[in-house]
Parts: C-alpha cells; sequence; structure tokens
C-alpha cells in the first residue's frame, strides 16, 4: 500500500478542485446538534457495546449517526457502514455491534432522504452523499480512540450493502484516507444496471423510486430523468450521462485500496458483470481484490450473512489491523446450491475456490445448436410480456432452478428458440455463455432478450438458472450481419442427458420494449460457448453428525420399537363419519417450544359445519394463532388431531389443497394488474388453469373494474380484497382468514364483511380470527372464544351474547373510581368496569340478583338512570375472559 505521503500526493494531484473546497469547508460545516445518546449493549460472552446516537449537520443537511464502541483504551481502526436504498442506520446495528466487539469504532448513518435524516436523495452524488461521508471521516479522525495514519487521517475502512456498497467505492475514489474497502450486491455503473445495451429496466427502475419514497424524495434532475425515461421507455445520452457520473466506474482509475466484492446470483438488478467490471478495474490499479458470488442478492434467496459479515470482519483485520496472519480468504469463492438437507429441509451449499479470480469467459467451451432462421413478432404495446426475473420473487425462484424447478413463460411466436443435442457428460457453466447471431428488423431497433435453459431428457421441464435474461438493443446498423451476445453470467450444473435451448425472445416483464409492432428475424451464426472456469475446485461438504452417529441412533431406535412397539408413523386413515364435516378439532394441544409445561393450546377441541362463518376470539397469547397454524399444516400438535373433511392434517397433506388462507396479507407485484397477479400466483403453484376460478374469486371479492389497473393504484381496501381473491383462487372449500380487516376504515371494513358473507352463501366455511368484536358480531354465525390455550365457549352468537348476567348501570354523573371499586366488591358482584363515556358500569352478576343489585346501589347514593341486561359481543366477551381469569 502507499505511504500516508504518497496517498496524499496522489489525492492532490488527482483532485486539487474537490480536495481543497471540501477541506476548507470542513470545521465550518460539521456541526454536532446535542450531546448525543449513549447505550450500552452486551451478553455474558462479549464486552459491552456503547452506541452514541448523534445528529450531524453537514452543509445545511441533518444526518442521523450512531458510533459503536466496545472494550479498554487505547487506539483502534474506524469502519464506516452505510445502508441499503430505503434503509436507515438501523438496518446495520447488528453488523456494527459485531465489529465494535471485535475492536473497531463504527460508525453508521441515515444516508440523504432515509432515516431520520434531511435532504433528498441524490443517488451517491459527488458534491453530497459522497461528501457525506468524508465529513464522518473527519469526525472519526478527532475521536480519541481512533487510530490514526497521519494527523486528521484516521484508519478507515468502509463497508455496506446495495447503496451503501456503492458509497464504498465512491468513497475510495473521492478520498484517499479510505484504506479498505468491502461492497456488497452494488453496481459499478449505475446507468449500466438500469439501461443495459440501451434498454431500460422499467420494472427494478420503478421499484428504485418507489422503495426511495417516490420521485418526490429525489433530487428534481432524478425525478426528471426518470420520469423521461419511464414515458419514452428509452434512455437517452442525458439520462445515462447522470448516473455514470455518480457512479464508481466514474472514478475507476483512483481506487486504489484493498477491496473485497461481495456480489449476489440472485440478482437480476446488479448482475454479476458488475462486479466483474469493478474487479478488473481495482486490480489494475494494483490493489489486493478478492471476489465472492453468494447464493443471493436483490431477487432474495440466500445473502449468506453470518459468513459474509465475518469475511469482512477478516479482510478488515488484515487491512486496517494490520494482521498478517488475518484469514482473508480466496481470490474467488461461488457458492453452489444444490440438493435438500433431509434432516432440516435446508438447502445444501458449498463454496468453490480459486487462487485467482477467473473472470466470466475462462475455459470456455463450445456447444453446437441447431435451428433454422426465425421471425419472431414484437407485439403492440410489447404486451403480454415474456416472464423471467421478477423483482421480490425471482430469489425464491432462483432457488427452486438450483434443485431442477422453474417459473418461466415465453409466449409462441415471439421468441426463436435454438437447441443443443443431449450432454453427454455433466457440465457446469461458471460465467457469462456467448453466443453469436444475425437479427433484421423490418424497422427500427431490434430489442431481444437473451436467456439459456436447462432442459430436461424428457423436454417437458426447462430451467431458468438463477431466472435472469439479458437484454439487447440492436441498432439498424448493427443488423444484418453478425454480432455477438453474452448471456447472462451464472452457476449452474448441467447433468449429461440435459439439453441446452437458447431462447431470444421480443419481450421480458422486467423491461421496456418497442411500444410500436415488429418483426424480427434471428438467425444462428456459431456455437454456444460456455465458460466453465477451470480452475475452481469445489469443497468437500463436511460430514454431518449423523454419517457417524446415525447407525448407533439407528440401533437405539430399533431396540426402543422392539421393547415398546408402541411408535407410530402412519397417517391416521380418514374417518367417513366426517366426510362432509369442514373441520373438527378434538384434544389439540401443543406447548411452547423448549418448555415441558406451558402450553399455547391445551385440550382444545371444537367443531365447525358447512355454510359457518366462525369467529375466533381471544386476547393476545390466547392461542389463535398457533391454532390456525396447525389447522394450515405449518406446526405439528403436540397431541390430540385436526381433521378436514374427515382426513387428518398433516404438513403437507393433500386435504390441505381445499383450504384457502389469508395470514398478514399477500405481497403483491405493484406494477402488474390486479388480475395478472392472480394469474401469475396460481401458475406458481403449478396447478391447471381450469381449477383457478379466478372469474367466481374476483366476483366475491367484488374488485369490478380495478383489475385491469396496476396493483400500486389500490386503496388498502382494495389489496385486501385482492389477497382475498387470492386466498378464495380454486374456490376451497374452508377459507381461513387471519385478521383480515386490519388496517382497512369502517366502510373497507363493511365491504370486507359482505365477501365474508358472500363466501359462505355458497355452502362454503370461513373461519376468521379478528380483533374487531363488533364487526365479528354482524358476520359471524359462530364463535370459539379462547383464553390461555383453553377453550372458553363456543356456540352461535346468539347464544353467546345471550348468556352470562351482564347488566349494564348507566348514571347521571360520572362514576369516580373509587365508587366504582366499592360496587365490584359487594357480594355477588363478579366484576364492575366502567364503560368509556364514564357514565356507565358493566356489572356481571355472580350469584346476586338485579333488585339486590339496585338496592345496593340506591344505599350508594349513586345517581341511577338505568339498569338493564347489555348483550354487545364486546361485553360477552369481557365477561368470558375475565371469568376465565379470575
Amino acid at each position: 500500500m502507499d505511504s500516508p505521503d504518497a496517498r496524499t500526493s496522489r489525492w492532490r494531484r488527482l483532485l486539487p478542485r474537490t480536495r481543497g473546497r471540501w477541506a476548507a469547508a470542513g470545521a465550518a460545516l460539521l456541526v454536532l446538534a446535542g450531546a448525543g445518546t449513549w447505550t450500552a449493549v452486551a451478553d455474558d460472552d462479549a464486552p459491552a457495546v456503547h452506541r452514541q446516537d448523534r445528529m450531524m449537520r453537514v452543509d445545511g443537511v441533518n444526518l442521523d449517526t450512531s458510533y459503536f464502541t466496545a472494550g479498554g483504551g487505547g487506539r483502534r481502526p474506524a469502519v464506516l457502514i452505510g445502508h441499503g436504498f430505503g434503509g436507515s442506520k438501523a438496518d446495520t446495528r447488528a453488523q456494527a455491534e459485531q465489529l465494535a466487539r471485535d475492536g473497531y469504532a463504527v460508525l453508521t448513518w441515515s444516508a440523504r432522504g432515509f432515516g431520520r435524516s434531511g435532504g433528498k436523495v441524490s443517488l451517491n452524488a459527488p458534491d453530497r452523499e459522497v461528501k457525506d461521508v468524508s465529513r464522518l471521516i473527519d469526525w472519526l479522525a478527532a475521536r480519541p480512540e481512533v487510530r490514526l495514519d497521519a494527523k486528521g487521517d484516521p484508519r478507515v475502512g468502509v463497508t455496506g450493502a446495495s447503496y451503501g456498497g456503492a458509497v464504498s467505492l465512491l468513497a475510495a475514489g473521492y478520498d484517499h484516507r479510505v484504506d479498505a474497502i468491502a461492497p456488497e450486491i452494488t453496481y459499478w455503473n449505475l446507468a449500466d444496471a438500469l439501461f443495459p445495451d440501451g434498454v431500460f429496466k422499467k420494472l427494478w427502475a420503478g421499484i428504485f423510486v418507489n422503495t426511495g419514497g417516490g420521485c418526490g424524495n429525489f433530487e428534481k434532475e432524478l425525478c426528471d430523468l426518470y420520469e423521461r425515461v419511464a414515458v419514452n421507455g428509452k434512455p437517452d445520452a442525458a439520462a445515462r450521462a447522470l448516473l455514470t457520473e455518480r457512479s464508481p466506474s466514474a472514478v475507476a482509475d483512483r481506487i486504489k485500496v484493498p477491496a473485497l466484492i461481495v456480489q449476489g446470483q440472485t440478482d437480476s438488478l446488479f448482475p454479476l458483470g458488475q462486479a466483474d467490471a469493478m474487479a478488473k478495474a481495482i486490480t489494475a490499479n494494483g490493489a489486493p481484490v478478492s471476489v465472492d458470488w453468494t447464493a443471493g442478492g436483490h431477487d432474495g434467496g440466500d445473502r449468506e450473512t453470518g459468513r459474509v459479515q465475518k469475511r469482512i470482519g477478516s479482510w478488515f483485520d488484515r487491512y486496517l489491523k494490520g494482521e498478517e496472519g488475518a484469514d482473508t480468504g480466496p481470490a474467488f469463492r461461488v457458492t453452489r446450491t444444490g440438493g435438500i438437507d433431509s434432516t432440516d429441509g435446508a438447502a445444501l451449499t458449498r463454496g468453490a475456490t480459486a487462487d485467482t479470480y477467473p473472470g466470466l469467459r475462462s475455459g470456455g467451451q463450445p456447444v453446437e445448436l441447431s435451428g433454422d432462421p426465425q421471425k419472431i413478432s414484437n407485439p403492440a404495446g410489447a404486451s403480454p410480456p415474456s416472464i423471467s426475473a421478477v423483482p421480490g420473487v425471482g430469489g425464491s425462484l432462483s432457488q427452486l432452478s438450483t434443485l431442477g424447478v422453474g417459473l418461466t413463460l415465453d409466449f409462441p411466436g415471439q421468441y426463436a428458440r435454438f437447441d443443443s443435442a443431449p450432454l453427454t457428460t455433466a457440465r457446469r457453466i461458471t460465467g457469462a455463455p456467448t453466443v453469436r447471431v444475425t437479427v433484421e428488423a423490418d424497422h427500427g431497433d431490434a430489442v431481444l432478450f437473451g436467456k439459456v435453459y436447462d432442459v430436461s431428457p424428457d423436454g417437458k421441464r426447462q430451467v431458468l438458472p438463477a431466472q435472469l435474461v439479458a437484454p439487447y438493443r440492436i441498432t439498424p446498423a448493427q443488423q444484418g450481419r453478425p454480432v455477438e451476445l453474452t448471456l447472462p453470467a451464472v452457476d449452474h450444473e448441467l447433468d449429461a442427458g440435459h439439453r441446452l435451448r437458447l431462447v431470444l425472445a421480443a419481450t421480458d416483464l422486467g423491461y421496456a420494449s418497442p411500444p410500436e409492432p415488429a418483426t424480427y428475424t434471428v438467425s444462428l451464426e456459431g456455437p454456444l460457448t460456455l465458460p466453465t472456469a477451470p480452475g475452481l475446485e469445489t469443497a468437500s461438504a463436511a460430514l454431518p453428525w449423523w454419517t457417524w452417529g446415525l447407525p448407533a441412533v439407528a440401533l437405539v431406535i430399533a431396540v426402543a420399537l422392539l421393547l415398546t412397539a408402541r411408535r407410530r408413523t402412519a397417517t391416521p386413515a380418514p374417518d367417513p363419519a366426517l366426510a362432509d364435516v369442514p373441520l373438527q378439532i378434538t384434544g389439540l394441544s401443543k406447548k411452547y417450544a423448549k418448555s415441558s409445561d406451558r402450553y399455547a393450546v391445551r385440550d382444545l377441541s371444537f367443531r365447525v359445519e358447512k355454510g359457518q362463518v366462525l369467529g375466533l376470539l381471544g386476547p393476545n397469547g390466547a392461542g389463535k394463532t398457533t391454532t390456525l397454524r396447525m389447522l394450515m399444516g405449518l406446526i405439528t400438535p403436540d397431541d390430540g388431531e385436526i381433521r378436514v373433511f374427515g382426513r387428518a392434517i398433516r404438513p403437507g397433506a393433500p386435504v390441505l389443497s381445499r383450504l384457502g388462507c389469508f395470514v398478514e396479507g399477500a405481497g403483491f407485484l405493484p406494477h402488474l394488474s390486479g388480475r395478472a397477479n392472480l394469474e401469475l400466483y396460481w401458475k406458481a403453484t403449478g396447478r391447471p388453469d381450469e381449477d383457478a376460478r379466478i372469474d367466481e374469486a374476483l366476483e366475491i371479492a367484488g374488485l369490478g373494474d380495478a383489475l385491469a389497473r396496476a396493483v400500486r393504484t389500490y386503496s388498502q381496501g382494495m389489496r385486501q380484497r385482492l389477497a382475498i381473491a387470492q386466498a378464495m383462487l380454486g374456490m376451497p372449500d374452508l377459507l381461513i382468514l387471519d385478521e383480515p380487516t386490519n388496517g382497512l376504515d369502517p366502510p373497507q371494513i363493511r365491504e370486507m364483511r359482505d365477501v365474508m358473507i358472500r363466501y359462505a352463501a355458497g355452502g362454503r366455511t370461513v373461519i376468521v380470527s379478528s380483533h374487531l368484536l363488533s364487526e365479528v358480531e354482524q358476520s359471524c354465525t359462530h364463535l370459539v372464544v379462547m383464553d390461555r390455550g383453553r377453550l372458553v365457549q363456543a356456540g352461535p352468537v346468539a347464544e353467546i351474547t345471550g348468556s352470562g348476567d351482564m347488566l349494564l348501570v348507566t348514571a347521571a354523573d360520572p362514576l369516580a373510581e373509587p365508587l366504582v371499586e366499592k360496587i365490584a366488591a359487594l357480594p355477588g358482584i363478579g366484576s364492575a368496569v366502567r364503560t368509556d363515556d364514564g357514565h356507565g358500569l358493566l356489572v356481571r352478576l355472580d350469584g346476586a340478583t338485579s333488585p339486590q343489585l339496585i338496592a345496593e346501589l340506591v344505599r350508594l347514593d349513586v345517581p341511577l338512570t338505568g339498569v338493564g341486561p347489555h348483550r354487545r359481543l364486546e361485553d360477552a366477551f369481557l365477561t368470558l375472559i375475565s371469568g376465565g381469569s379470575a
């Protein structure tokens, strides 16, 4: 590494104006607002971590910061941690506390426009967000516990994911004092990420803007850029220039510090090509670089947080603390996923490593493809689009793709297809395949989307590795002659007997295609070249305990079975007498985890008949959610049984297909219409389209014309109704709704009540858990009341609200608390509770009669205006619960 003097000289040579302007602004612009707040976090095995929350003011903008330290005195290196887009400093707290325990002074902050910080989002502009980092480094340089390389120059590293990862790269390029970086799942060139090959990544761009708080939370020029490109569907030169100048690639030649680059394989926002570009640039500058491809990314999957953060800590130990023996890991590592661990259902992963980073094209092997020239159409409005990566869903799909399962959709006539012969041996792709094709359009640009499928031997199943697709804009000047296309970079195992399928589609859900109809002719010009990264070595999987312990365990179990002969493993046989009964629960019990005598549900029994709308009621902790989870097959009871239409419920039981569930709302893709969201959800179930009965569900849900609109335009009530429509797909015989009215206003609650009643009117059954007792009273026919895991009462609503000895006492003057306590203490009185207005009293008789109560009230000089029965469900519920707890 450069010496401090050499680095200072280099910085002054590279950025004389910026350096001078920022240095002059230092102390004057950094104002500490308040003394801050200190808290300590500790466990039994680690030193206490002290956190100081402080609002710093930079250039008139408040930055919300937290400063973490632990242990005794002495100077230590510092680490800055940036957060992801749409997040705040709170997202990085756990990592900050761990680094503090490991001997670092750690500073986190909420970037402009996020959390409690002020200002507007500038997408890491050099003179705003990046300059903020330099001001934070100024602050660290003045801390007495921070190690210095020179006066005003702290020993400091920067890390962060996504937005925070980009600012770590930018900080290293703009501030010579940064000594090491560890960016995660981030971009090298934001223009290339959002406008790859000149094609607008519309779905991610829209999510990006909405996650940032909407267009109004951005600088005006960024808002104008987004709206301009979103309307035109095609990025212009000004848009590319603006995003490029705020990207790390703009200062590529200045990033000369050790860099651990962590990128996700399941990432259609910032794919592996972004990490490849940053690795090559920083390596060319002479700095140490390691590249780590994780199993997760912006589309989901496993980000391997624990392993990655441990590696980041080791990276900083080596390059900030100067520990020569710190294990910084291999130059290249890729996580490989395949198969399921039968012991816990987790995906099996292992790492493959190499001593050098291979890039995306090493070890290319050609695979011949066949197929004649093909004409394909870009439909008017580019609709319907093909489906590949779906932000927010793609990560789970990409995990499935490693197991031989996939969800993609290409429309006939809109894509060209070229297939290989069956592979004679297994192969692994590690990197970005390439192919040469010739494309011609009947007019204008041709916009295509390339993907490589793994096709099963019988041809019935095709899997898109990591659900990734690459866009291409082929201009008229490029048409009519061979062009090389680079396909998405992946790490994927191909089994012998499988075939490769190259698909070039005219549309894709995540991107903008030309709205005018067009016809493209696509011809194959050579083989598909597969990168294989031949220097990679896959680590052996560690032997789990059961490989050596299983024989002994099996022997013990066998002996136990022989001695007791009582073990049951078979699912109980169906009960013909209950074949028409939607639900019967008998003796159901479930203990709390790690408890031998505390029950979440205990000895619960009740029955639900066809056509009923059953309300499941109880205070917090009553066991309602646990009961519903057992009913849905998500957890297994400790005792008792649940039968749905006579069949016992077990996780994965076939009878669960007759249940529809609404639990904590549903996640919808905001840019798709309501109908498109439902169709995509049903397709993901793998069940036949004709079984969905979408129109029936939608008629009951009552969404009307809103179905054709994007979900982002829906009110909360409409989203709830769409979620219930999703639960009603297939018209299940038993519909389970957990708090379906959360967040709704009174008119929306009334609409939801009508939806439940209409659904049950067809002879189906609804079970609804809710805390809105007045709504339950109006929409339910029957009730089950639970308290502390036990059944308190079950039966028709009218029977429960009419039972008990609850009286409503009203008075001319407000009833004082001492007087209420006297009434509650009278003989034969179970309880007395004031109503909200203070003029009423709900009295539960426990042996006393109404005349006796009136006589006592007159004796106590209560100014009575009325005494009579009170039969609201709320009162009955309170009576039952208070009785149960007495």
